[in-house]
């Protein structure tokens, strides 16, 4: 999608969010990392102040993938920071969005990912190692399945049933 914003993904494509099949997620997500706009088909996680199973998934090779973590939508700590994200993007991840806060804001906008987070905030998370991988979860208004696409801007952030191409 280097040179196709969202916006004419939704203009080109009316027939699918009518169907369904695209949906944009509410604009509720601030913008940190080098790479405003990525994309890639989505692995969901659901945790909630806890950033073990964030950290084992970004130990993996990404080969272009986005996590998207439903952390509940906390603003009582960070569940993700700036050394997991170099991590993420020395393994060919292409972006994570967190339902959540993250931090080390300035290593993270040094980085050459797309990162999305409702905030910041300076504490850090539990590791207790608790949270269910590949699960369905909904995340700023959007139900999100393993293996949907992602599709991020600087205009906001469209899930896919499919990959998409205009």
């Amino acid at each position: 999608m280097a040179l196709v914003t969202t916006a004419e993904v939704c203009d080109a494509n009316p027939q699918l969010i009518v169907s369904g099949e695209l949906r944009a997620f509410q604009s509720i997500f601030q913008i940190y990392g080098r790479r405003p706009v990525f994309s890639g088909p989505i692995v969901p996680l659901k945790v909630y102040e806890d950033n073990v199973l964030i950290r084992e998934f970004l130990e993996e090779k990404g080969n272009g993938r986005v996590l998207v973590v439903d952390g509940g939508g906390s603003f009582r700590c960070a569940i993700l920071g700036g050394n997991p994200v170099v991590q993420a993007q020395n393994n060919g991840w292409a972006g994570i969005v967190v339902n959540g806060c993250i931090r080390d804001v300035d290593e993270i906008n040094g980085c050459d990912i797309g990162v999305r987070a409702l905030h910041s905030h300076p504490m850090k998370a539990n590791k207790k190692g608790i949270g269910e991988k590949h699960v369905p979860i909904t995340v700023a208004g959007t139900r999100i399945c393993d293996g949907e696409w992602l599709y991020a801007d600087t205009d906001g952030i469209l899930i896919s049933k499919t990959e998409l191409s205009v």
